[in-house]
């Protein structure tokens, strides 16, 4: 199978009403993607990332509008975050209306739901009468990608078809909040939208760290995003000085060649290395050196998500 980069979303729109799957633009990273509601279409994009069934997906909706076609039971603090933070990168995992497969799911009874802001994306989703389901368009566990090229690196050959959208303005995947029963609103996965602005909407909400084995919500694993080469996490040069190369918050270390280092943001701005995490990686990833350190970012807004993502990448299970 050829993979093909390009701009027609009627083809892509062909080719999901098909069965078939699609990378897509949206502002977190680029989504594989699939008819949400054909559960041998869902089938493809695990098959395609080699990933897990027990992992869910997210499902993308063109508008808030369309919520309760596909979750039940929808509490108030819910669609008051709907009301601020959609289209954007904030996931809401709620109780599933029966229309949702299962393998979507991987048979919970939750299903985590979101509005994408990115212009394509949004286009797409308003072209066709099913929603999308979209986890990153990468190889499971792998780097997820930040534009089209990352995807192709990745899964040429794997699917048909990969629309070109631009770098992602995000950068890291979107913070999911589910709502249990007899708890507060729990952060199951930092991302895109701080836990600081979601607290000054609803008020005090729980941060539950990732789980290693039956997640309860899309990359709660806890070995994820990770490159080839071992990542570790350190502030300094460490015992790696003459074989690493170094992922730096917003300052170069001093004493290691600046050809050896990538800088997230000069402007020490939490959303720039945010957008720039995923696609430093990469680079730092492809180099000849035997392994990546990497500087953690304050523990503030997106710097705890961006922070979330660096310890799994380090993790080797």
């Amino acid at each position: 199978m050829d993979t093909t980069i390009g701009y027609d979303l009627s083809e892509a729109a062909r080719l999901l009403q098909a069965g078939e799957l699609v990378a897509i633009p949206t502002e977190t990273v680029y989504g594989l993607a699939a008819n949400a509601l054909n559960p041998d279409a869902v089938a493809k994009v695990f098959e395609a990332k080699q990933r897990p069934s027990f992992d869910p997906l997210i499902v993308h909706i063109p508008s808030a509008a369309s919520l309760e076609k596909y979750a039940d039971k929808i509490p108030e603090t819910a669609l008051k975050l709907a009301s601020v933070f959609w289209p954007g990168p904030l996931t809401l995992l709620l109780p599933k209306q029966e229309v949702i497969p299962a393998l979507v799911t991987s048979g919970l009874d939750t299903v985590a739901i979101r509005v994408p802001s990115h212009p394509v994306a949004a286009a797409l989703l308003k072209m066709l009468e099913f929603p999308l389901a979209a986890p990153s368009a990468n190889l499971f566990g792998q780097v997820s990608p930040t534009r089209a090229l990352h995807v192709k690196a990745q899964l040429e050959g794997r699917i048909p078809y990969i629309i070109e959208g631009g770098d992602c303005e995000v950068g890291v995947e979107s913070t999911i909040i589910g709502f249990p029963e007899g708890s507060l609103p729990t952060v199951y996965r930092l991302g895109g939208v701080p836990a600081e602005e979601i607290e000054a909407t609803i008020g005090p909400v729980l941060v539950q760290s990732h789980s290693s084995s039956n997640p309860l919500a899309p990359g709660m694993l806890k070995s994820h995003y990770s490159p080839r080469k071992p990542l570790l996490i350190a502030d300094g040069p460490s015992d790696h000085r003459n074989e690493a190369v170094y992922l730096r918050f917003s300052d170069y270390l001093p004493g290691i060649p600046e050809t050896r280092q990538l800088v997230l943001s000069r402007k020490a701005d939490l959303r720039e290395a945010a957008k720039n995490l995923f696609d430093f990686i990469r680079q730092l990833d492809a180099s000849p050196a035997a392994v990546i350190v990497a500087e953690l970012l304050p523990e503030t807004g997106l710097g705890r998500a961006v922070n979330d993502r660096l310890r799994r990448a380090a993790v080797r299970e």
